[in-house]
């Protein structure tokens, strides 16, 4: 019979797991200390296993194409210039620079990621206290619950900005092969003594205004799709209105990538790099004006597919028939 004083507390915390004769019971609720750190963990392991899909990405938005377009058909039967979808690109980085280098600007994505993390979790308990005391469908609680998580999403966003600007650097320096940003530590000192504070922040207006139309546009539209388009008398309501957020999620997203192409390009402007230089890049002076110049040129969704990329208009002429 286990007597009372063979139960110990780990820590001498109540929060702590409860042992029996020193071994953790497995029946113990965790404690909120290991949900939280099991939640970085696996958003650190899924930015790591991502991490090479944006980083072809991010080289195909600064306009980085190595690799020459092939000549493809249409479902029509129409010739047309494709270029490298994402495993072409990928190859191609992993016979430059090794297999290791499909990771290249991973560790501060990473520390960007666990503090996106730790701001999520606090909206989601918003969200939650929110849920208390207002009806499921009401229009009050969708815009308070957005006004909240907006609030934590520009700190969110005010603290992990510096990170994505780093992160977007050490990638770019694959264009013209640079070393010029190494280590996170190494890179805050470069950064901060060439540009100061405000060169952590470059990018920072259209990132931010992309990410709070995306959130007031899909929180809106999911609601007022299940509010007014969703009956109730259909069996499936309930499964559809899980889902709507997520497809006005996809949808949305499309809207606002250029806003997150700029931000990307003006992260790399005029910083050294060759990617942000001419002729690779020309020099912005706002990230307004390279708006209009990606406008202009017809490629505000640059690298928005990773297959079955159509070559730029400029290229047509040059297919053999």
């Amino acid at each position: 019979m286990i007597q009372p004083s063979s139960l110990v507390i780990e820590d001498g915390s109540p929060r702590g797991r409860a042992t029996v004769a020193g071994h953790a019971d497995p029946d113990a609720p965790s404690t909120p200390v290991e949900v939280d750190a099991a939640v970085v963990l696996l958003g650190a392991s899924v930015t790591a296993i991502t991490h090479p899909l944006l980083y072809v990405k991010l080289l195909i938005q600064l306009g980085h194409e190595p690799l020459p377009p092939a000549v493809g058909t249409t479902m029509f039967g129409r010739r047309v210039l494709y270029l490298p979808g994402f495993f072409s690109y990928a190859k191609y980085i992993v016979k430059v620079d090794g297999k290791l280098g499909l990771f290249r600007g991973l560790t501060p994505r990473i520390v960007s990621s666990t503090i996106s993390t730790v701001f999520r979790g606090k909206i989601k308990q918003m969200e939650f206290l929110s849920e208390k005391d207002e009806p499921q469908n009401s229009l009050r609680k969708v815009v308070r619950g957005t006004s909240h998580e907006m609030i934590f999403q520009c700190f969110s966003r005010l603290a992990t900005h510096p990170f994505h600007v780093i992160s977007v650097r050490c990638m770019a320096q694959f264009v013209g092969r640079e070393a010029k940003y190494s280590g996170v530590f190494g890179c805050i000192v470069k950064i901060f003594k060439e540009e100061g504070l405000t060169g952590f922040y470059i990018g920072f207006v259209p990132h931010l205004l992309g990410e709070v139309l995306f959130l007031w546009c899909c929180n809106l539209l999911a609601h007022f799709i299940n509010t007014y388009a969703v009956d109730d008398s259909f069996s499936q309501a309930s499964a559809i209105r899980g889902y709507t957020k997520f497809v006005m999620g996809i949808t949305v997203s499309v809207l606002t990538y250029p806003f997150t192409l700029v931000a990307d390009i003006m992260a790399i402007n005029n910083c050294g790099l060759a990617a942000g230089l001419p002729p690779q890049s020309p020099i912005f002076k706002s990230w307004l004006h390279c708006w209009n110049y990606l406008s202009t040129k017809g490629q505000l969704h640059r690298g928005s597919s990773f297959f079955f990329r159509r070559a730029p208009i400029n290229l047509l002429p040059s297919i053999e028939y």
